[in-house]
């Protein structure tokens, strides 16, 4: 199917994506990770949530880690542009009867949660507490130094009807795979924020979430995580990489906490803000757009994803699939 037109006037501004809440069933491992591995910042705690923020982050959060029996990913937030974007997106969503649930959430103004058509929660608001700027106080650096909540790669049953959807919601296609027996989409990468992606979609059983990334300074900050998760116990959660990508040119790291949800670290992709941008295309068949160099990706990677809270997935349309690795 071909890529859509962009749609640069969509009925509603979605600014960027903004935060994620996972649910984790020890807190104390998953800060040990989150906090004391990767070096994310604390913003507020208790028995039962942690807030974290990475480096370069003014609002209050872009990451909650909730205690829960069954680890799940629960919603995806995103930040919108005005008040009025907001009301237009509820409309939007209840136009094409999905639901819309007005929710009190800490930390944000109004937000409401709904989901996409194959079940993925979202959750939009408009403002977040600001924080006072950290990202100078270089004390507080550690881990692999994250700057910022970058993206989600979300596992889709159909990846045509998933660019279809949230092109409708101004995301533009920056790269994409195709399967040229079929025609149809093996993945796509989309974009608000003018980076290669605020939201990707990969061809398999879904929706589940693949992976939430993390912006860092350099490949060399990846290097240095890489040697502290080998002498501090977690050498065991290094599930692929470093390498870099062909799509999006990023130099990447796959790790997974305690539960097995999966972070990417990343670095190094390209601008695309201009509207005109054309996508890029790969063919399902070149390993390359996967992996430039490095390692190939083991079979987990492809097959395994965190399930979303309250929704059950389903099997993929397209049964093609790239070279796995044993």
């Amino acid at each position: 199917m071909p890529i859509p037109a962009p749609n640069l006037y969509p009925p509603f501004n979605i600014v960027r994506l903004s935060h994620v809440e996972l649910i984790v069933t020890d807190l104390a491992k998953s800060r040990a990770f989150y906090v004391d591995t990767l070096g994310l910042q604390v913003t507020d705690e208790d028995s039962e949530t942690i807030y974290l923020r990475a480096m370069e982050e003014r609002g209050h959060h872009c990451l909650v880690l909730r205690k829960g029996e069954d680890p799940r990913a629960r919603d995806l937030g995103f930040k919108l542009f005005d008040d009025d974007s907001l009301d237009k997106a509820e409309a939007f969503f209840k136009g094409r009867d999905l639901p819309v649930e007005w929710v009190d959430r800490p930390y944000q103004s109004r937000t409401f949660r709904t989901r996409d058509p194959h079940g993925i929660p979202l959750e939009f608001y408009v403002k977040m507490d600001r924080l006072p700027p950290i990202h100078q106080k270089y004390a507080l650096y550690r881990g692999v130094k994250p700057l910022r909540i970058d993206h989600f790669n979300v596992f889709s049953p159909s990846v045509d009807e998933s660019v279809a959807f949230y092109n409708e919601l101004g995301f533009r296609v920056t790269e994409y795979t195709e399967d040229e027996d079929s025609g149809h989409l093996w993945a796509a990468w989309t974009h608000r924020k003018g980076g290669v992606h605020d939201m990707a979609f990969t061809n398999g059983t879904g929706p589940r979430l693949h992976h939430t990334a993390f912006w860092v300074p350099t490949p060399l900050n990846i290097i240095d995580l890489l040697d502290l998760m080998a002498t501090t116990g977690w050498v065991d959660n290094i599930e692929r990489g470093p390498g870099r990508h062909g799509i999006s040119n990023a130099f990447f790291l796959y790790i997974r906490d305690p539960d097995g949800h999966r972070i990417e670290i990343y670095c190094s992709d390209y601008q695309t803000v201009d509207p005109d941008l054309e996508p890029i295309k790969w063919d399902l068949k070149d390993p390359q757009r996967q992996t430039l160099w490095g390692a190939p990706a083991p079979r987990s990677w492809f097959e395994e994803g965190s399930l979303f809270e309250g929704t059950a997935p389903v099997p993929a349309q397209l049964k093609a699939q790239p070279i796995i690795a044993p």
